[in-house]
Parts: C-alpha cells; sequence; structure tokens
C-alpha cells in the first residue's frame, strides 16, 4: 500500500487573499499493483475475485479525496475569520494599558494594515487610531476614553480606539486593494456614558437622537467606492456589544476612511457626543482563500 505526503499553503494577503498553513495532510493510496488484465490486484486474490474489493477501495480513494478538500475549504475559512486583516493581537501591550502615539511614530501596523495617527507632544492629545486592553464600563468623562462598553475585545486582547479630532480623520490602509468583508465595532465607555446619562456639553439621549458612524471605501487611486452608515445610538437604543458591520458592498479598496456625526450639536463648536468608537477583527473575504486553496490541491492531484 503506497503513501504520500500532501503540503498544502496558500497565498498571503495579496490582492485579497489572505495566507495559511494547512499543514501536512497524510493520506494513504490504495494498492497500485495490476494484474495482465489492467486490474488491480489487492494482495494474492485473482483477478476477478479482487475486482469487487478493488472497486470499493477505489471508491474510498475518491471519497478520501473529497473529504480532503472539504477540509481545505474549513480550515481555509477558519483561517480568514481568525487571522484576519488586523485584530491587534500582534501589537505587544501591558495588562490595563493602551497605545496612543506619545512616542511620536505616526501609526502603527497591525496584520496588513496601517492604521494613522496623530500625536500633538505640546498639549499631549492625539486623534486618528490608538489601541488598548483597558476594561473600565464604568467611570465616566475623557479620563476613561481608551475603554471598550463591552468591556474586553471582540477576540484575543487588544482592540482599536478610534478618535475623530481636528488632523486626518481615522484611516486603514491595506498592503494591497481587496475586498474587505467587515468589522467589528461599538462605543467606548466614554462616549457611551455620554449618551446614557449626558455629560459636561453632551446631552442624555432622547429616542431621536441617533450617532452615526460612517465608513468610505477608497481604491488605489484614492477614488470613493461608496460609503456605508452603522448607527451606534438610534431610535433609545445604545450599542454596547460587539456589531459586525458588512462592507462587501465596497469591493476592492485600499483604505478605509471613519466619520462620525450625531444629532446632538452645538451651532459653534459642534458634535456634541464624544467623537469615539472602539474597533476590532478587520475580516477579509474569504472566496478567494478558498479558490486558490481549492485549485492548488487540483493541480497537485492533476500532477501525481
Amino acid at each position: 500500500m503506497g503513501v504520500f505526503a500532501l503540503d498544502i499553503e496558500a497565498a498571503v494577503p495579496a490582492k485579497g487573499t489572505a495566507v495559511f498553513f494547512i499543514g501536512s495532510l497524510i493520506i494513504f493510496a490504495i494498492p497500485q499493483k495490476q494484474n495482465a488484465f489492467g486490474l488491480p490486484v489487492c494482495g494474492r486474490l485473482r483477478a476477478a475475485a479482487a475486482r469487487p474489493l478493488c472497486e470499493n477501495l477505489e471508491m474510498e480513494k475518491k471519497m478520501k479525496f473529497k473529504n480532503l478538500v472539504a477540509l481545505i475549504i474549513v480550515f481555509g475559512i477558519a483561517g480568514v475569520v481568525n487571522a484576519g486583516i488586523a485584530n491587534f493581537d500582534d501589537l505587544s501591550l501591558s495588562a490595563n494599558s493602551y497605545w496612543n502615539g506619545s512616542a511620536g511614530t505616526g501609526g502603527f501596523t497591525s496584520g496588513s494594515a496601517v492604521f494613522n495617527n496623530n500625536y500633538d507632544s505640546i498639549y499631549h492629545s492625539w486623534d486618528g487610531w490608538a489601541y488598548s486592553n483597558k476594561s473600565d464600563t464604568t467611570t465616566p468623562g475623557y479620563a476613561n476614553q481608551y475603554s471598550a462598553i463591552t468591556g474586553s475585545a471582540q477576540s484575543g486582547s487588544n482592540y482599536g480606539v478610534a478618535y475623530v479630532g481636528w488632523n486626518a480623520p481615522p484611516s486603514i490602509t491595506l498592503n494591497s486593494a481587496c475586498i474587505v468583508d467587515g468589522i467589528y465595532v461599538t462605543n467606548t465607555t466614554y462616549a457611551y456614558l455620554a449618551m446614557k446619562d449626558g455629560q459636561g456639553p453632551a446631552n442624555k439621549f432622547s429616542d431621536q437622537d441617533w450617532f452615526k458612524l460612517s465608513i468610505t471605501g477608497k481604491d488605489e487611486s484614492g477614488t470613493s467606492t461608496g460609503t456605508i452608515n452603522f448607527f451606534l445610538a438610534d431610535a433609545g437604543h445604545i450599542v454596547n456589544t460587539w456589531e459586525y458591520v458588512d462592507l462587501r458592498t465596497l469591493g476592492a479598496i485600499k483604505s478605509l476612511e471613519f466619520s462620525l456625526s450625531s444629532s446632538d450639536n452645538d451651532p459653534v463648536f459642534g458634535m456634541n457626543t464624544p467623537a469615539y468608537f472602539a474597533m476590532d477583527t478587520v475580516v477579509p473575504e474569504p472566496a478567494t482563500v478558498i479558490l486558490l486553496s481549492f485549485g492548488g490541491l487540483l493541480l497537485r492531484r492533476r500532477r501525481k
């Protein structure tokens, strides 16, 4: 009985694909010895007696191949969901802490995505993106600007915090243009409690108030591919869980740009609602990964 090993490697985030190692799968082949009639022979059985057995073995071989294909598809989908384009857990962070760009690096990279950050060393303020693993869901006010109202990340330990300030808006730039399946978002504790109870210039929300996140996709030339809106608060409901936002209708994009708007505004100073939201797990579109894995397997089988 012959044995062969099948090594399956997928490509990595190049033009919308993601990279995985599914591993080395060991497949046991059926007997390949043939008799004078060209039929496979199983042990010392004669051809006529061996035919039903060998037909069963041939069917078993086909079933193993089908099972292998199914396994690749399952692992491919799981790999995309688990790995994502970015989930912030590849960034080093002490427990109950945050990064806000105070070192002056101008941004950071997670997975295959670059997040912008603008830090003002004079006023010790920032906008764009920070990342955090803080879990305070009860303390109101600006001092608690780095906590998600969920108290934890959507996956892993770390998550992103965005602030729409006075410089460039929060943005994500991908290594190469691809379709992004979606992202997970929620409110920060600061924004949530300001809407729930009111604080400073921010008024307590009524059933008529709303807080909207707008996500704009841009292609490699910087041209908008569309905008998707998600309400972090609306009709008396203020989001306090991680919610998935589907971005597939934006098509192939090179970057994402984020903005916030609210029904609670000052005529001079603009929006009263704290301009923050939290985000985790940027998920790439998985179809290309599955096709690459399946196509690679068919190519290897054809060469056998």
